[in-house]
C-alpha cells in the first residue's frame, strides 16, 4: 500500500513515515517545509534503509497538489499538514483558519476526484474545549475549543464527518493526540520548531543544552496539585504506531471512527521538569509566568477504545520521552 503522508518532514509526521515503512508500506510526503527541512527525507533513509518519496508543495496550492496524485497511486492518506501552535494561533487566527481548512477540502477534493478512499486525520484534544471532567472519551461532545488552532480541528472534523455521511465509500479516522514528547531513539528525528519552541518539552531541552536562559512555566494558578497545568504527555514513538495500527483499521471499511491516542495520565509542567531532571541529570531553571490565553488547567485521555479496536497503548513513558528528547537536542543543538 502506498501512503500519502502531507505534512510528513514534520515532528509526528516523519516518525509516523518511519513506522509505516518498518511495517511494509510505501510512503509519499508531501511538505511546505514551512516548519521542518527537506533534510528530515534523508535520515529517514538513513533510519529505515529506504527513502520516501517526496514533493515539496503547499497543500493549500490545488495544482500543485493534484500533481502529486497525478504522479502517485495513493492507497490511503495520513493529513498532519497545518500550523499547529495554540498561542500564535491566538494571535493569528485568519492564517489558521485559511491554511488549515483550505489544505484540508483541497485533499478531500482530490481523494474523490482520485478515488482514494481511507484518510487518517491528525486531531487534538483541544477539540473537548474546557474538560467538564478528565479522563476525556471520545463520546464526549466537541461543541468548541478554547482557541483557533483548535476550532480549525474542530471544524475539520465536522467536514470529514459530514463527508463521510455523503460518501459511503469513504472511511476517516479522527485521530485526537494529546501531548506528544520525545524523539527516535536514534537522534536522527525529533521535535525541530523555528525560533522559540511553544511546546513545553523542546523548551526544556533548549534550556538544558543552555540555548535558552531558563524555561518559562505559564501559571502556577490552576486547581491542580501544584498549580500548574497537566497534560497527557505521549511518546511520538507510541503516537505514530498508533497511525500504523489506524491505517490497518480503515481497511474494513468502518466509515467514520474516533480513537483518543494518548497514555491515560495526566503531568504537571513541574512534574515533567522533575522527570526530565531525573532522567538526564540536568537542572531546568525556570520562571513563572501569567496564564497563556486560550490554555486550559487539565486534559488527560482514556484511551481504552483504541486498545480494544487497534489493539493499540502507549508502551514508553516519560522518563523514555525525556532522554531521547535531549539525546535529539544534544545531537542537533541547532536544528536538523
Amino acid at each position: 500500500m502506498r501512503i500519502l503522508v502531507t505534512g510528513g518532514t514534520g515532528f509526528i509526521g516523519s516518525e509516523t513515515v518511519v513506522e509505516l515503512i518498518k511495517n511494509g508500506y510505501e510512503a509519499v510526503i508531501v511538505d511546505n517545509l514551512s516548519n521542518s527541512k527537506e533534510a528530515v527525507v534523508d535520515r529517514i533513509e538513513t533510519i529505515t534503509g529506504v527513502k520516501p518519496v517526496f514533493y515539496q508543495a503547499d497543500c493549500c496550492d490545488y495544482a500543485a497538489f493534484e500533481e502529486v496524485f497525478k504522479k502517485e497511486k495513493i492507497d490511503a492518506v495520513i493529513h498532519f499538514a497545518g500550523l499547529k501552535a495554540v498561542g500564535e494561533s491566538v494571535h493569528k487566527p485568519v492564517e489558521y483558519y485559511s491554511n488549515n481548512l483550505i489544505s484540508t477540502c483541497n485533499l478531500l477534493k482530490l481523494m474523490k476526484k482520485y478515488g482514494v478512499h481511507n484518510i487518517v486525520f491528525s486531531s487534538s484534544a483541544t477539540v473537548y474545549g474546557v474538560p467538564k471532567h478528565v479522563p476525556l472519551y471520545e463520546t464526549d461532545p466537541v461543541e468548541s475549543a478554547t482557541n483557533p488552532y483548535g476550532e480549525t480541528k474542530v471544524m475539520i472534523e465536522r467536514i470529514l464527518e459530514d463527508a463521510c455521511k455523503a460518501d459511503k465509500e469513504l472511511n476517516a479516522a479522527l485521530l485526537r493526540y494529546f501531548n506528544p514528547i520525545g524523539a527516535h531513539p536514534s537522534g536522527l528525528l525529533g521535535e525541530d520548531p523555528n525560533g522559540i519552541p511553544n511546546n513545553l518539552m523542546p523548551y526544556i531541552t533548549q534550556v538544558a543544552i543552555g540555548k535558552l536562559d531558563h524555561l518559562r512555566v505559564y501559571g502556577d494558578t490552576y486547581p491542580t496539585p501544584d498549580g500548574t497545568g497537566i497534560r497527557d504527555y505521549i511518546h511520538v514513538v507510541d503516537l505514530a504506531k498508533g497511525h500504523v495500527a489506524t491505517i490497518k483499521k480503515l481497511l474494513s471499511n468502518p466509515g467514520l471512527v474516533v480513537y483518543n491516542l494518548g497514555t491515560g495520565k495526566g503531568t504537571s509542567v513541574l512534574e515533567m521538569v522533575k522527570a526530565f531532571e531525573e532522567a538526564t541529570g540536568v537542572h531546568i531553571p525556570y520562571t513563572i509566568e501569567g496564564i497563556r490565553a486560550g490554555d486550559v488547567a487539565e486534559n488527560y485521555a482514556n484511551c481504552d477504545k483504541a486498545y480494544k479496536e487497534l489493539g493499540w497503548k502507549a508502551e514508553l513513558t516519560v522518563l523514555d520521552a525525556c532522554r531521547d528528547a535531549y539525546n535529539f537536542q544534544k545531537k542537533n543543538p541547532n536544528g536538523i
